[in-house]
């Protein structure tokens, strides 16, 4: 669903913004959803993802596997902050005029969530894998398996949230280039009525303007044909 305000240049920033219309839109929506989501992985990673046994050195709970808990922290808080400023650039994407700044802004919008989906859909196989390998033994207490478990799944609700923006930042982008192609052919139709007019230099000095008859005349205009021999001037005695 496309934010709020058209996407023809023209009305760019012509509708007022609504908070209660912008919370129900299916994009704000699923930006929240993936703000949630990371920050739920990245504070269930810091916060029980880690363990001590016996010494004062913090093992990852993930088959004690420092790399998967520094991918999913590292991972949950690019994303969680780029959905705030992907968030905030929502907000403010109906008072930009520019189309070419519309274009920009969404081709980077679907960029990020499409890398975000496939990090995510990364970090899911590998903490997934990791978790299948890690024995009891190695979790004394079950401590940590909660948070655990919890950061598997939701790396993998947070494929489909960013998959689901990658979606509707694709569609807003064909729709930007469609209605701007629309644009431009307007301005190109108005812009032909200026070539449908021709001059003609005549004897004496008169030049008669005439119209091709085989191209589109502007609107409320009439063609006026003129005889050469009218316009020559009378003889004086």
């Amino acid at each position: 669903m496309e934010p709020v305000g058209s996407f023809l240049p023209g009305k760019s920033g012509s509708s007022h913004f609504d908070p209660v219309v912008f919370v129900k839109q299916p994009r704000t929506i699923l930006r929240l959803l993936c703000w949630v989501f990371s920050m739920v992985v990245f504070s269930c990673i810091v916060n029980e993802g880690y363990m001590n046994i016996g010494s004062e050195r913090l093992l990852c709970v993930f088959n004690k596997n420092a790399d998967a808990c520094n991918y999913g922290v590292t991972v949950g808080v690019v994303c969680f902050l780029g959905s705030v400023c992907f968030l905030v650039l929502d907000i403010y994407f109906p008072t930009i005029h520019s189309v070419r700044l519309r274009r920009r802004a969404t081709l980077i919008d679907m960029v990020f969530s499409a890398l975000a989906s496939f990090l995510w859909f990364v970090g899911f196989c590998f903490l997934a894998n990791q978790w299948q390998q890690t024995t009891e033994e190695e979790l004394p207490l079950a401590q940590g398996s909660d948070a655990a478990r919890a950061a598997v799944a939701f790396c993998f609700f947070s494929i489909l949230t960013w998959a689901g923006l990658t979606a509707l930042a694709l569609q807003t982008f064909i729709n930007l280039f469609q209605n701007f192609s629309l644009f431009t052919d307007q301005l190109d139709d108005s812009a032909g009525y200026h070539d449908n007019a021709r001059s003609t230099p005549v004897a004496n000095g008169v030049t008669i303007v005439t119209t091709n008859p085989y191209q589109q005349a502007p609107p409320f205009s009439e063609t006026l044909s003129l005889d050469p021999s009218a316009l020559t001037p009378a003889p004086v005695f």
